[in-house]
């Protein structure tokens, strides 16, 4: 069904829409064979607070971007291949029910859906076209995952030192691991290629850890390439009940090939 789609004049109406959506801000998403599964408003949880963004599934991306005006003005563009998309389930928080993670190599990040419903279909959706996608291109992800970040709240002392954070001891977050961290702990830069070409804050533990793994494989210091997901970080006890209240992710396995067009 999606393929009968592609060329169809309401699937280009569609899309243009949402070209329209994001104006000069944002790349055109028109192009041949690309078709427009849905669309939706979903919260994202940010570092301080949850905020409302709007969400396109398309057969090979997935598109999102923060709301101005409602249904007629988005910005802050951002589009991820499929292949790259990799989800897992949430338990319900105290604040976001249906809620999931979607983790790409350049952010990762959890969002709620409104209802029960509602979030299994965005699962089935996502996960359908992806599988599809990767059957068609033979594409095979390579690049590791970003880490999703803690939120700001979840802990008032650096997850590191353990040191009470104020207006002046500020937090901040490490780019490999995500813990929220003080700034004498995150003084650190490194290349994580799969997030920037420029050097990102990380926390001394990983900072050390990176370049002894980048070490071991023969290729020097802090050029920052290549970090398996396989390799563990020594994580305090103190922290994994903030961890789990925080983010908590359970696999989840989604059955595929159902049409949803």
């Amino acid at each position: 069904m999606v393929d009968q789609l592609a060329y169809s004049e309401e699937n280009a109406e569609r899309i243009a829409a949402v070209d329209n959506l994001f104006s000069t801000t944002g790349q055109v998403l028109a192009r041949p064979g690309r078709v427009l599964v849905g669309e939706g408003r979903l919260l994202k949880l940010c570092r301080r607070r949850p905020q409302a963004k709007m969400f396109f599934l398309f057969n090979d991306i997935l598109v999102y971007g923060s709301i101005v005006v409602e249904g007629r003005w988005c910005e802050r563009q951002k589009v991820v291949p499929l292949e790259n998309v990799v989800l897992e389930d949430m338990e319900d928080g105290p604040e976001l029910k249906n809620r999931w993670l979607i983790r790409t190599p350049r952010k990762s990040f959890c969002v709620s859906a409104a209802s029960a419903e509602e979030k299994v279909a965005w699962i089935e959706h996502i996960e359908d076209c992806r599988q599809r996608r990767m059957e068609r291109t033979g594409e095979v992800p390579t690049a590791p995952l970003a880490a999703a970040w803690i939120p700001d709240k979840a802990s008032a002392i650096c997850m590191r030192c353990c040191s009470k954070f104020s207006m002046r001891h500020r937090r901040h977050h490490c780019r490999q691991c995500g813990f929220v961290v003080c700034a004498t702990c995150s003084r650190s830069r490194y290349v994580l290629r799969h997030i920037s070409q420029k050097p990102v804050r990380v926390c001394q533990l990983c900072h050390q850890m990176l370049q002894d793994n980048a070490q071991n494989r023969g290729r020097g210091g802090s050029d920052g390439k290549e970090w398996s997901d396989d390799d563990e970080l020594d994580r305090p006890d103190f922290t994994i009940g903030l961890l789990s209240e925080a983010l908590n992710p359970q696999v989840l396995s989604v059955s595929l090939g159902k049409s949803f067009c």
